[in-house]
């Protein structure tokens, strides 16, 4: 078994990207019109050493990268090719069940679930109770949300939330007529949430 560092070496896409960076230091030097001795200047490595890396004959190192890319003023992501960083942003569909739309906040699979959700079809004592395996945190943005947990009976208000156990009798919706819009987190059952700092209370 190899050591890591030989793993690394052997690495493919690593490899691919070090053999790219001598012909990009080369087209970015003759680009901004820097001969070699002005560069050895600009940044106190050789001429030989510089000329070796842009012909792939040595091995970049960060020490080496640095300062080229200071004197070019670029940063070291063009000097190596780094990849773009993909799209933080989450694109979800919404998901609707009858009167109730979800929107999915999270795009990781499995785990801890996010999502948006407006509801317009009011929670009445006729509502059915539910159970089912998880934990669920839920924080209303517009509206009042009606929550019948068990034997509780409550009304959250805009800022309010809860948190359950929903192998709890649970049901929860408008608390009148007018829809409510709330965020809701949902995980299995023993992964609650974590609030690292609470509110001060007025």
């Amino acid at each position: 078994m190899g050591s890591m560092k030989e793993q690394k070496q052997d690495d493919p896409e690593l490899d691919a990207v070090l053999t790219g960076v001598g012909p990009r230091l080369r087209r970015l030097r003759k680009d901004r019109g820097v001969t070699l001795a002005g560069l050895s200047e600009a940044t106190g490595i050789s001429v030989s050493t510089l000329s070796r890396l842009e012909s792939g004959g040595r091995r970049p190192s960060l020490e080496l990268l640095l300062p080229i890319a200071r004197a070019h003023e670029v940063p070291l992501d063009d000097l190596v090719g780094a990849p773009p960083v993909g799209d933080p942003r989450v694109k979800a569909k919404p998901i609707v069940h009858g009167t109730k739309t979800s929107l999915p906040l999270s795009a990781r699979p499995g785990g801890l679930q996010a999502y948006k959700v407006i509801q317009t079809a009011p929670c009445s004592d006729e509502t059915e109770q539910r159970t089912h395996e998880g934990y669920e945190w839920l924080y209303v943005l517009s509206g009042r949300l009606r929550l019948r947990l068990a034997e509780h009976d409550l009304v959250l208000v805009p800022g309010e939330a809860a948190e359950f156990d929903t192998r709890l009798p649970h049901a929860f919706g408008p608390a009148g007529e007018e829809p409510v819009e709330f965020l809701s987190l949902f995980g299995p059952q023993g992964e609650r949430m974590h609030v690292r700092a609470k509110p001060k209370r007025s």
